[in-house]
C-alpha cells in the first residue's frame, strides 16, 4: 500500500448500458438507474486499483455519496474518469466522474 498516492490510479472504464442497468418509470424510456452508476463507479475504482494492491488483497467500497445529473438511455455508453484524491492509512478516496456519449451525467 505504500505506492498508493493521490493520483497514484487515474484512468477509465467503459460500460454499454444494458437493459440490467436500467429502469423505467410510468411507461417512460429505459435509462441508467442510480444504483448500477454507483456499482459502475465502485468497479471502475476497483478495476484501477487491483494491479496496485498486490496479491491477496481487494478493495470495498464503503461510502459514497453521488449525483445523478442527466439520463442516459439503454444502449448508449458511458465511461468512467477516476482518480485516487485521498489516502489515509487503508482508507482511500476518489473522485469518479461519469459521461455519457452527450454530456456530464454523474459525479461521485
Amino acid at each position: 500500500m505504500e505506492n498508493l498516492k493521490p493520483g497514484a490510479v487515474k484512468g477509465g472504464i467503459e460500460l454499454i448500458v444494458g437493459r440490467e442497468h436500467c429502469t423505467s418509470r410510468g411507461g417512460g424510456p429505459w435509462v441508467f438507474k442510480t444504483p448500477a452508476m454507483v456499482q459502475f463507479c465502485e468497479s471502475s475504482c476497483h478495476t484501477l486499483l487491483q494491479p496496485l494492491l498486490g496479491e491477496g488483497r481487494n478493495s470495498v467500497g464503503t461510502v459514497v455519496y453521488i449525483k445523478h445529473l442527466a439520463p442516459t438511455p439503454e444502449g448508449m455508453k458511458v465511461r468512467s474518469e477516476v482518480e485516487l484524491a485521498k489516502v489515509d492509512r487503508r482508507r482511500l478516496k476518489f473522485k469518479v466522474k461519469v459521461f455519457d456519449e452527450i454530456e456530464l451525467v454523474g459525479e461521485c
